[in-house]
């Protein structure tokens, strides 16, 4: 899974500066484009959502990092009606997010660790 990814990230990175300069010659702007923000939103949250969740019940039980990831989404969502502070909000929405998806990868880590010194 982990090569999986890495591969699509590579093959994402090469393409998607030429993908993104070549948008506008066929109509298309995906910045400040309404759908595309919204889509990106949501992806975020499913993915977000799923990987908290995972390490919530299979290994810390910890709400902190659903708070965090919460709080920063809910930052995400109000960039969208407040346009004047879309900067602020976004830099603290990506602030908050990466916390919580930091925070719940010490904790999963921290829970594998103590978990195999008991089983020893």
């Amino acid at each position: 899974m982990g090569i999986a990814t890495s591969l699509a990230c590579a093959i994402h990175c090469a393409l998607l500066p030429i993908l993104v300069s070549t948008l506008p010659v066929f109509g298309i702007n995906i910045i400040h484009n309404s759908f595309f923000e919204w889509g990106m939103i949501g992806l975020a949250f499913l993915v977000g959502s799923y990987s908290l969740f995972h390490g919530f019940i299979k290994h810390h039980r910890s709400f902190v990092p659903l708070i965090l990831f919460f709080a920063g989404f809910t930052f995400l969502v109000l960039k969208q009606f407040f346009v004047e502070f879309e900067y602020s909000f976004l830099a603290i929405a990506v602030a908050l997010i990466i916390s919580a998806h930091f925070y719940n990868y010490r904790l999963c880590h921290q829970r594998k660790c103590s978990s195999s010194h008991h089983k020893h």
